[in-house]
Order: C-alpha cells, then structure tokens, then sequence
C-alpha cells in the first residue's frame, strides 16, 4: 500500500484496502485474545487465594470462549466467494398460503438472523401471496463472509403446526426454499451473459415504493432462456436501476449453477454419492404437537421455535459449517 503510485489505480487500491482492513481485523482479535487468555492465567491463580474473584474469572473466561469461537468459525471459510456478499431468495413450496405464510416467516428469521451478525440487507424483490405471505422474495446480505454463512440455509426448510388458515385448525405441513448464491462484481469477468439469450419484460411495481412507482413500468423482469432462470428487482424507481440490479442477480444465479454443477461433475468422476442440498429438506420447524426445531444434516436442536425463528441460528450455522469443514478434510 505505501508503493508510490499505488493509489493511481482506484479500483485495484480499494480491493488492496479491504483486504488489508480484513487481515488487520482478524490479526487484532488474534492478538487480544491472545493477551487476554494470558491475563485469564493470573486471574485464576489469584483467585485460588481470592475467592471473591471467581465471578470476574467467569465472565472473562466467557468472552474469551465468544471470541474463540468466532475465530474459529472464520478458519471454515475456504470456498472462493465465502468472503463476499450473497443474494438469497426464499420460495414458497407446497402448502397454499400456510406455504406462503411459512415462506415470509423465513424470510424474517433470515433477515434478523443477518441484523444479528451487522450485515447490511437489502430487499430486492418480494411478490405478495393472494391471502397473507409471500409467494417469493429476494434479497442481497452484504458484510464479510455472508456467503460463506448463508450458504449454510440453501436448501428445503419444513414446518410443522397448527393452520391459522384452516377454520378446522388442524395439522399442516407447510415448505419453504432458500437459494443462496455469491455476488460477483460485474468486472470479474467470470460470467459472461450474451444480450441475445435475455427476455427483458417490464410492468408495474406492486407493494411499498410512492406513488411513482404505481404509476410507471419501473419493475424489470429478467428471463436467461438458456437456463430458465428469472429475476426480477422492482425496489428502485428508476427502470435502469432496476435492470442493473436485475443483471447483477442474474450474473449471481448463473454462477451458482456453474459451481453447483461443477461440483457434481467432481463427485460423478470420483464416484461418491452426492446431496447437494439444493432440493433436500434440512431442517424441520415443528410448533405441535411439541416445540422442536431440528437440522436433518448435523442433528443439532433446539426446543425453543420461536427462538429460533426470531433469528437466533448461529448454533445450526456453527453446526453445519463444521460438519462440511470436516468432510472435506476427510476427501
């Protein structure tokens, strides 16, 4: 960084910055935790004559297993776009509106789950359900390592409860579908989108946004007729906006399907069975007739649903990301 001219390229230096404030970081929790487990041997001494300070040895023994943790948690990060931003799109799957209720219900578990860990969220697109919910929503969770987090929630998420839409009340099992895919600036390079291969249709912004709006074709929809893929982003005013959103989503899916399917050509050519999670159930939300919420992939639990749903899914990350980081170690 202190080369002269370094600064002459803006774009280069700035990449060069946030790599240097991220290792800067990283290095600082290293070398506080390192002090601090240092102080935590001359707390513990004292306090076998000092029995007054048992309770201060506690609390530092606590922070210093918290931020252990998180150091830990950092080393499960190895993929190639772990360390950047994630678009996430939540589905509603079989159920009618139980499922499109259940999918918003997602939705807002994984937003505050994000609000937890002071990511920034945006909300790209999100249509209505016909009575309450959501038939689908889309939005990009910015801050270090989101994709690398998210990823951990791709997949089928089940609920089990009691239907408010049901004047039975009865049973319903409801699906919801989280796809997670990496942001990547357009200047990668890495994807290449052929204008002819797009069907760009324009309507009418639904939903929160002013009256302008209402009022104009600023939503965009975007069809990858190669692929079937569809985006669509209708949160700007301006339909250029919109489109440039739109491209940045699609760019993102499409580098999905490339890693996913890469991934699968990998597993064929070494014969290993394969669960890619993109169209399996991991975890099952049950609120009757008990209160569980479980990982079908690591089998950590909680009991408390709502807990859970209010954000609280560091434990099921952890979990996930460990048991992946030890497969691959194993390969």
């Amino acid at each position: 960084m202190q080369t002269p001219g370094f600064w002459d390229d803006a774009e280069a230096a700035a990449k060069v910055s946030a790599e240097h404030f991220k290792a800067s970081k990283r290095l600082g929790m290293f070398t506080g935790l390192q002090s601090d487990v240092d102080d935590l041997d001359g707390l513990v001494e004292m306090a076998e004559e000092e029995p007054t300070l048992e309770q201060e040895v506690q609390e530092h023994f606590a922070s210093v297993e918290e931020r252990l943790a998180e150091l830990e948690e950092q080393r499960l990060f190895s993929g190639p776009y772990d360390a950047g931003d994630a678009l996430v799109t939540v589905n509603a799957g079989a159920g009618g509106t139980d499922a499109q209720d259940w999918a918003e219900m997602v939705l807002r578990m994984l937003m505050r789950w994000a609000e937890r860990r002071s990511f920034e969220v945006e909300l790209l697109e999100a249509s209505a359900g016909e009575e309450a919910g959501i038939k689908s929503a889309t939005l990009q969770v910015s801050g270090e390592n989101a994709y690398g987090l998210f990823g951990a929630e791709r997949g089928v998420h089940r609920l089990v409860r009691l239907s408010p839409f049901d004047s039975a009340h009865r049973r319903q099992t409801s699906f919801a579908g989280v796809e997670v895919a990496p942001v990547v600036p357009d200047s990668s390079g890495e994807i290449e989108i052929d204008e002819d291969d797009l069907q760009v249709d324009t309507y009418r912004a639904s939903g929160a946004g002013g009256q302008h709006v209402n009022k104009t074709d600023s939503a965009v929809r975007i069809t990858h007729r190669p692929t079937g893929i569809v985006v669509q982003c209708q949160n700007e005013r301006s339909q250029s906006s919109n489109r440039a959103t739109a491209m940045a989503m699609l760019r993102a899916k499409l580098l999905e399907r490339a890693e996913r399917e890469r991934a699968e050509e990998i597993a064929r050519e070494k014969g290993e069975a394969q669960d890619v999670n993109f169209g399996s159930q991991i975890r099952s939300y049950v609120m009757h007739p008990y209160s569980l919420v479980k990982d079908h992939r690591t089998n950590f639990e909680m009991g408390d649903v709502q807990r859970v749903l209010d954000g609280d899914l560091d434990g099921f990350v952890r979990a996930y990301l460990l048991m992946a980081a030890s497969s691959a170690g194993q390969k």
